[in-house]
């Protein structure tokens, strides 16, 4: 009798799961988060991520309390047949959400930060405060 051989796989789960469900006939998606980019140069921080066949309407961006950037992305899609003689063996549905979270340096000018989606990518520009000359903090002190 020849020993059975089995694919190892890198999911958590235990295959007894694939074996009782045995759903390998179903192809089974890969899921990537987008691609960020962070540049830095004298006056801002931009952040592009990666977003093909996304538009505003999909992302919210916002700055909390403790000075973190937060980027959410969510997209839901629904391939229907309109004439539908049968039963579903297969139906795609597409959703996507992705979160991100980035703490802000101190020189960020919360104030005026913008974004906009362009060509398939989020832009964030993080406008630098501007470096305003530092008042004297020695105060003197007149002896009587």
């Amino acid at each position: 009798m020849l020993p059975i051989i089995r694919k190892t796989s890198d999911s958590w789960m235990p295959d007894i799961f694939n074996d009782f469900f045995d759903n390998s006939w179903m192809e089974r998606p890969m899921y990537t988060a987008p691609a960020i980019n962070v540049l830095e140069n004298e006056k801002e921080y931009e952040v592009e991520l990666a977003a093909p066949g996304l538009d505003k309407d999909d992302f919210k961006v916002h700055v909390d309390a403790d000075n973190n950037l937060h980027i959410e992305m969510e997209k839901k899609t629904e391939n229907k047949e309109e004439k539908r003689h049968g039963r579903f063996l297969r139906r795609e549905f597409s959703y996507e959400k992705f979160q991100q979270t980035l703490l802000l340096p101190d020189d960020v000018d919360a104030d005026k930060i913008e974004a906009k989606v362009e060509k398939g990518v989020l832009n964030v520009h993080l406008p630098k405060k501007e470096n305003t000359p530092k008042v004297e903090a020695i105060k003197h002190i007149a002896i009587k």
